[in-house]
């Protein structure tokens, strides 16, 4: 079961656990309906609480529903009857509550954290707004200028600034968020802490000021993007409407503002490019190497050691006979690594293409690195991908030519205005050669090393778009987000 009810004295329970994230798909937002429904019914039960169980509480949508249909009950709906509850509604938050996981806990009428939670919208870095209230709830706790700041930056709040700025209530020194609920149940049962719910709070003064300074600083460093500019429209709103209702559904247009807009699409197509770069199709069960030889010197080894610190990995500067893999900073050679390792060449971006079986090209932005395979065995390639992943290095995977280099030398070979346009030509050429696992691996590389538009979703992505004519133009009903 994805929510569950469980009474402890006088406080009733509602646990989520869905694993990883307790992600609030359909399951879990029918499930929090149903569970709060019983514990109004309880007449024993004098107050509630919300919490997840595992590491985390509520970190956002499920994934699996982006453009899919929407399942009723929506999640404005959930949180307007969560906030509607007659009994006090506390909120016990562990690890992240991001998103609507976020905006769920603003719905209740006391948060409570652990320490070292974080909390956030991050809808912004997706192309959207938080649309099930949180532009119209935040600014009531924290006021405009906090809101704003948060909203659109899609930043992480850390516990003691969150309960600073009044994101959340408290902080609890316990170990778990059923003990954190329970006590901070117990003290608001006993008038020891006070419940309030939000959307009864007063909006929060006009900020004109805070408004123009955020418009500005928009114009200034996202005037491209679509969705920065409407947060600031709905946390305005939230200052003029005469009702909480009319600030939701203020919220909720343009919300389905962002829905419609292109950049959405290419922002998420980003989101699901950048989550398993680093597999090799068709390899499985691979693990990574124990013992690795770091020859020669190269600033990424300093990042490798100190990762290695925190991992099972064994790292040396001096390669025996038990060296499984050996990497190789620029202009070193493999001379002195065992026949039997496998190894890899560290590649400027500017430089030739390597001779090496394996070979890392180095972004000099942006946090991926190309592991290209030039020959080797996909299971070597996929041990050594997973090997830099252990120690926090994060790799996109190709094979025959390098990417990254590919589309680097296609702009720097422009002039500066076309250089969008020919890293778009050379992506097609790149995907016809077979460089690539995935075509959206070209796109990733693209944005996080090489400066391409975010927003556009990646060079390839951009150029295999069909015409406008061509394409059915998907509305924000038809999307499980809205």
């Amino acid at each position: 079961m994805s929510v569950h009810y469980q009474r402890h004295g006088e406080v009733g329970v509602i646990s989520i656990a869905n694993p990883p994230v307790n992600a609030l798909g359909q399951a879990v937002r029918s499930g929090l309906l149903s569970a709060l429904k019983e514990g109004i019914a309880d007449q024993q039960a004098k107050a509630l609480v919300v919490m997840a169980e595992g590491r985390t509480f509520i970190a956002g949508a499920d994934i699996r529903e982006f453009g899919k249909p929407p399942q009723a009950p929506l999640l404005p709906d959930v949180i307007t009857q969560l906030e509607a509850c007659p009994k006090p509604l506390i909120a016990s938050l562990h690890g992240t509550a991001l998103g609507g996981g976020l905006e769920v806990a603003l719905g209740c009428h006391y948060r409570v954290a652990l320490a070292g939670t974080r909390v956030g919208l991050p809808e912004v870095k997706l192309g959207l707004l938080p649309g099930a209230g949180g532009t119209q709830r935040l600014p009531r706790l924290v006021g405009v200028e906090n809101a704003l700041e948060i909203i659109t930056s899609g930043r992480f709040v850390e516990a003691a600034e969150a309960r600073d700025i009044g994101i959340i209530d408290a902080i609890s020194d316990v170990q778990t968020p059923l003990e954190a609920g329970l006590a901070a149940a117990q003290a608001i049962l006993t008038g020891q802490r006070q419940a309030r719910i939000t959307g009864q709070l007063s909006a929060p003064e006009a900020n004109p000021q805070a408004i123009a300074a955020m418009q500005t600083e928009l114009e200034t460093h996202a005037s491209a993007l679509f969705s920065p500019f409407r947060i600031v429209e709905a946390v305005d709103a939230c200052t003029k409407a005469a009702s909480l209702e009319e600030g939701l559904r203020r919220e909720r247009e343009l919300f389905l503002a962002c829905m419609d807009s292109p950049q959405r699409a290419g922002l998420i197509h980003l989101f699901f490019a950048a989550r398993n770069p680093h597999v090799v199709p068709g390899v499985d069960s691979a693990q990574p190497f124990a013992r690795i030889a770091l020859v020669g010197e190269h600033p990424l080894f300093d990042t490798l050691l100190k990762a290695a610190q925190r991992s099972e990995l064994t790292l040396t500067h001096t390669p025996d006979a038990s060296t499984e893999l050996c990497l190789l900073a620029p202009g070193e050679d493999a001379s002195a690594c065992p026949s039997q390792a496998v190894t890899v060449a560290l590649q400027l971006l500017t430089a030739n293409a390597s001779t090496s079986p394996i070979s890392l090209v180095l972004s000099e932005r942006g946090p991926f690195h190309e592991l290209v395979n030039h020959g080797a065995n996909a299971a070597d390639q996929q041990r050594v991908a997973l090997t830099l992943k252990a120690l926090r290095a994060n790799v996109v995977v190709t094979q025959c030519h390098s990417v990254l280099s590919t589309l680097y030398h296609a702009a720097r070979q422009t002039p500066d205005n076309d250089a969008q346009s020919a890293m778009e030509q050379a992506s097609l050429t790149l995907a016809q050669q077979g460089a690539c696992y995935r075509e959206s691996d070209i796109d990733l590389l693209a944005v996080e090393a090489l400066g391409y538009p975010r927003h556009l979703g990646g060079p390839h992505r951009q150029a295999t778009l069909p015409s406008p004519s061509s394409t059915h133009k998907k509305t924000p009903s038809e999307d499980a987000h809205s």
